[in-house]
């Protein structure tokens, strides 16, 4: 009987642990020779047990060879081989009937007995551990029985797998959908069945069968047929612009909107238009249109024009320098010719179309344009701004006009002075709605579209839609009232305005509101101080890389006459524009710049919305403007009509309001480049919590003009 162990004692076994953990932390130093020793001890030793090894292994091969004599000997020369005897002399019986543990007796089954005692021993211990455990550290409680096997199977059992199945792989080769291709019909000579071939075969069945040639001639160009429309429905055939206008299906209209980057809203939107040659447009309108210069429509052409030829109402949102100019006056110059004539009995009536601008110089811009179109229809433009005298405006319209393109401030003054009625007015354009309203010009649009007719309003239901319905005639001459607005932003006041004035409009969007034009390469510098940003200035101006013409953006208008005076003392011809000169200074600027005269325009955000000044290849921000939407125009007036550009900008700790807006429009350009120090600037990091920014621009939009009290 095994006698019982008493438990170890608890300290002298921790007294044990910890001398050999400080004995096996020492280190030891062993030696180069000892290190050798060692090792060949080591190899001799494994070499010695490897020889071991294969000496027991050939001697257990040959003990049955021995140990045989009689009948193995026999069984070798009746043609038995020594490997199909047992390894013991013992007679065993069928495999059948042999015992489970194979028919080993005797001396066999004692060397293959358990070893109980051992069994035994190692229980024991066992359960010697776990009552030293329990004397010193108190019973097993809350035994935790979480098994990490068991809830990965739990959750993979429930969890949505997002690979695909191999068996749903449908790119292999031998799918289905990919093997079945249909195939001509038939092959002639090597030639694919064409129309011309298969009718010439059917005519050729005709006349050599007459018995049965007409019917097979028949099955013939049927089967030709479902075999075109059944390849026209498992291609995905052409692209768009290798198409007729009645072959594009709806997959090709979604195509052409996305190159474009058109998108619109509201009911019953026609399809935009691919080419001026689609456009509906009359033949004269068109052949102007060439003459002009207009080779192929820009987006918002492509997309306004046709909804505009319904008669509908339209909100055109698009950034600036898209041709906004061309895809309102089309239109309206196509509405108006369907008008009677003006005579000298409706002259005084007041004109067909009214255009609203908020700056005197976009008004002027769209005058010359306008004329360009209208001139040689037999239509005449007039335009109202401040800086002109009212009697030398109401002698302009003394034969009456069909256009006119106004500002709010002076167009309220000639309505307050009985100078100009709109009794027949039924074409209202509303340009830069949102400028209009940023300039304070909410009240006197307001007046001018309530002077407005009432009895050609469209009604706010369904019909207004409907183009049948919308471009008849109301009681003879006048037509329903078509509104039009043209903004950058959306902002609630002009949200207002359109909810109030326009029914069921179109919303037509180019591109992403509010961000600069990809053909405009946006630069950053960190310039402190007046004299630095100067110095940097004459650099990039002698730096030979931009041509002339560039502008200048200062922020006030005291700051752009000294801004100016030290350019020409570099040698440059410079003019300047801004809201404290008379109108025709403003336009001599201008035209100073258009024509060559003057290589360099230093002008306040006046100039930044709406001046278009062709070939402009560079734009300097002298300073920052206070809002991201005065930027976002300013950089607008380089990279115009599919040209590149570039824009540069200074900055100081003064910006710190507007640089992560800044940093956000020019990351989201795909050939500008935010800067190191932009991107890690601390004022870069987060929206300002507080809004309006810490500067207040001197000048936005000439309302210090001599010609009247708006303009």
């Amino acid at each position: 009987m095994i006698e019982r162990r008493l438990p170890p004692d608890l300290p002298a076994l921790l007294r044990q642990r910890e001398a050999e953990k400080a004995a096996a932390a020492k280190p030891r130093f062993i030696p180069k020779k000892e290190r050798e020793r060692l090792a060949a001890e080591k190899a001799a030793k494994e070499e010695e047990e490897r020889k071991r090894r294969e000496e027991a292994l050939v001697s257990s091969r040959r003990a049955p060879a021995n140990g045989s004599n009689g009948a193995n000997g026999a069984n070798r020369t009746n043609g038995y081989s020594s490997a199909r005897s047992t390894p013991y002399d013992i007679p065993t019986g069928p495999k059948a009937m042999r015992p489970p543990d194979g028919g080993d007796h005797g001396h066999g089954a004692k060397r293959r007995r358990p070893h109980d005692e051992e069994g035994k021993r190692a229980e024991m211990e066992r359960r010697d551990a776990d009552e030293l455990r329990a004397k010193y550290m108190g019973p097993e409680v809350n035994q935790s029985t979480f098994s990490a096997k068991k809830k990965r199977r739990r959750t993979a059992a429930n969890k949505f797998n997002f690979d695909w199945d191999p068996d749903d792989d449908t790119s292999r080769p031998f799918d289905p959908i990919y093997a079945e291709r249909l195939d001509p019909a038939f092959r002639l000579a090597g030639y694919d069945n064409t129309d011309e071939l298969v009718l010439r075969k059917a005519e050729a069945i005709r006349r050599g069968d007459p018995e049965t040639g007409e019917e097979r001639a028949r099955k013939l160009l049927e089967q030709h047929e479902r075999a075109k429309q059944a390849i026209e429905r498992k291609t995905l055939g052409k692209h768009w612009s290798e198409k007729k206008l009645d072959e594009m299906k709806e997959r090709d209209w979604r195509i052409f909107k996305e190159n474009f980057g058109i998108a619109t809203k509201g009911g019953a939107i026609p399809d935009p238009m691919r080419s001026w040659e689609e456009s509906n447009l009359p033949r004269r309108l068109l052949e102007i249109v060439h003459n002009v210069g207009y080779d192929e429509p820009t987006p918002i052409q492509r997309a306004a024009i046709p909804i505009a030829q319904q008669a509908r109402d339209l909100i055109g949102v698009a950034v600036t320098g898209s041709g906004k100019t061309a895809a309102f006056l089309l239109p309206l110059l196509v509405y108006i010719s369907e008008l009677p004539p003006l005579t000298e009995y409706n002259k005084n009536d007041g004109p067909y179309a009214l255009i609203l601008a908020p700056t005197r110089e976009l008004v002027q811009q769209i005058e010359t344009e306008a004329r360009k179109f209208a001139g040689p229809l037999g239509f005449t433009v007039v335009s109202i701004v401040g800086g002109h005298s009212l009697e030398e405006q109401a002698f302009a319209l003394r034969n009456g006009a069909e256009i006119i393109v106004a500002t709010p401030g002076r167009l309220v003054d000639c309505l307050e002075r009985r100078l100009l009625v709109f009794s027949q007015c039924c074409y209202i354009i509303m340009d830069e709605a949102d400028r209009m309203i940023d300039q304070g010009f909410e009240e006197p649009l307001t007046k001018i579209l309530d002077a407005l007719p009432v009895a050609n309003e469209k009604p706010d239901t369904d019909d207004a839609e409907n183009p049948q319905l919308m471009t008849r005639y109301l009681g003879g001459k006048d037509r329903y009232r078509q509104t039009m607005m043209y903004t950058a932003t959306m902002p609630p006041l002009v949200e207002k305005i359109a909810k109030k004035y326009l029914r069921r409009p179109a919303i037509v969007t180019i591109g992403n509101a509010g961000e600069a034009v990809d053909t405009v390469e946006q630069r950053v510098e960190f310039v402190a101080g007046e004299d630095k940003k100067k110095r940097r200035l004459q650099e990039i101006l002698n730096s030979g890389q931009f041509k002339p013409p560039i502008i200048v953006f200062v922020n006030i208008k005291r700051n752009c006459e000294m801004v100016a005076k030290d350019i020409k003392s570099w040698g440059y011809s410079t003019v300047t524009l801004h809201g404290s000169k008379t109108q025709e200074q403003r336009e001599a600027s201008l035209l100073s710049v258009r024509n060559g005269q003057s290589s360099i325009l230093v002008a306040t955000d006046l100039a930044g919305r709406g001046i278009d000044v062709p070939d402009v290849s560079l734009v300097v921000n002298f300073n920052m403007p206070s809002s991201i939407e005065a930027y976002t125009h300013r950089i607008g007036r380089t990279g115009r009509a599919g040209k590149s550009g570039v824009a540069i900008t200074f900055l100081g700790p003064e910006d710190n309001d507007v640089l992560y807006d800044l940093k956000q429009i020019i990351s989201k350009s795909s050939i500008s480049k935010v800067p190191e120090e932009l991107r890690r600037h601390e004022a870069a990091q987060s929206k300002p919590t507080r809004g309006g920014g810490g500067k207040k621009l001197e000048d936005s939009g000439g309302f210090a003009g001599k010609g009247g009290s708006w303009q």
